[in-house]
């Protein structure tokens, strides 16, 4: 029996009770893979992240995260929630820490600020997928509750990654967004046919000048029917938008800040920023404030 400690985390928000919650367990090490499903299923979030020890020497730790019944390559939220619980922890000063994750080892920067955190990710590379046929495309469009004429036309239908993928969806307005109701048995099946999990329905239907984006996310394949604010949505969305010129950059850098959550009362902020060489995104970095909702010990 060891005694665990354990965060529970509001990211890409400083206000308790929205975000986008995940539990972190900053002392990991000798958990076996079915206790770490065991805790992230007792806590619930759409991801629990765990911290290893580092197990070479070309990085700082490692992590690994896990929805209530899955591992999963990488998250944003997580690895915010992760980041900022680790810099309470054991009171960090301003610092880069490179984690290994299931897609590499990625720079996570840690701010200190007036005796508080942001934290800034690096996300793995970034890739884009053609766009779908127009029948996978009328599946997908029919099961997320969408019309053919909500679809934004300058935003092709089709799959970014920065290592855990997503459908990018964009649609003309918010009211639309706002009142979506999937049929998630339909999404989930078919999330195999097409070999991705999360649906980025997103519109730049927004009354705040400091909002380009607002967004809902659906991933009902891997136990997620809505994903409060997404850190592996958010950034892909910014490579997307570049590789695909729907958005104009200057100095080779692209930053927006995406809101997401208001339907479920999850309200956060992602402030994304891509580094651009060749008019190809080449680096994709999300920056996200966060709350301690609580802190616990178990033993296991």
């Amino acid at each position: 029996m060891r005694k665990r400690i354990i965060y529970q985390i509001d990211s890409f928000t400083k206000e308790k009770f929205k975000g986008n919650p995940a539990g972190v367990v900053v002392n990991a090490d000798g958990l076996s893979d079915y206790q770490m499903q065991q805790i992230a299923r007792e806590l619930n979030n759409s991801e629990t992240a765990f911290l290893f020890s580092p197990d070479s020497t070309d990085c700082d730790g490692v992590i690994r995260y896990f929805t209530p019944n899955t591992e999963v390559p990488i998250c944003g939220h997580a690895t915010i929630a992760a980041m900022y619980a680790k810099a309470i922890e054991e009171k960090l000063d301003s610092c880069i820490l490179k984690f290994k994750t299931k897609v590499g080892i990625l720079p996570f920067e840690i701010i200190r600020k007036n005796d508080d955190y942001q934290i800034i990710m690096t996300q793995g590379n970034f890739e884009l997928s053609p766009a779908f046929n127009k029948e996978t495309s009328s599946k997908m469009i029919t099961a997320l509750g969408l019309e053919q004429s909500d679809i934004n036309e300058k935003c092709p239908i089709q799959i970014a990654s920065t290592g855990h993928s997503k459908v990018m969806i964009g649609i003309k307005n918010r009211k639309k967004l706002n009142s979506l109701s999937p049929n998630y048995a339909d999404l989930a099946t078919l999330s195999k046919e097409i070999n991705c999990n999360g649906y980025f329905v997103f519109t730049f239907d927004s009354d705040d000048n400091d909002i380009l984006t607002y967004g809902r996310m659906f991933a009902p394949a891997i136990g997620i029917n809505e994903d409060p604010v997404t850190g592996n949505a958010n950034g892909p969305l910014g490579g997307y938008l570049i590789e695909n010129k729907i958005i104009a950059s200057e100095n080779n850098t692209f930053e927006f800040n995406g809101r997401q959550g208001q339907k479920i009362d999850r309200l956060g902020v992602i402030k994304v920023k891509v580094t651009i060489e060749e008019d190809k995104p080449k680096l994709i970095q999300i920056k996200g404030d966060a709350v301690v909702v609580f802190r616990t010990e178990i033993e296991i």
